[in-house]
């Protein structure tokens, strides 16, 4: 298990290969896995008090990376 929970292939280990293929061949879903990246890592850092925020940050970027999880997953589907 990864260190960092919620990543994509661990999400959707059934798209791993999709998930790869798509990041080289889509600029879109490339640059929405980025920011789900970064977004992922940021909440991680939050909820381990490495980087501390409030509670409305703290929803704010959960919210954030659930919007990119579900238009990623919508993409993988297609």
């Amino acid at each position: 298990m990864s260190n960092v929970p919620h990543e994509l292939h661990e999400e959707f280990p059934e798209y791993t290969d999709k998930i790869h293929d798509l990041k080289v061949s889509n600029a879109h879903f490339a640059k929405l896995f980025d920011a789900y990246h970064e977004i992922n890592r940021a909440v991680h850092r939050a909820e381990t008090n490495i980087e501390p925020t409030d509670d409305l940050h703290m929803e704010q970027m959960r919210k954030e990376r659930l919007k990119l999880k579900d238009e990623l997953f919508g993409m993988l589907q297609g």
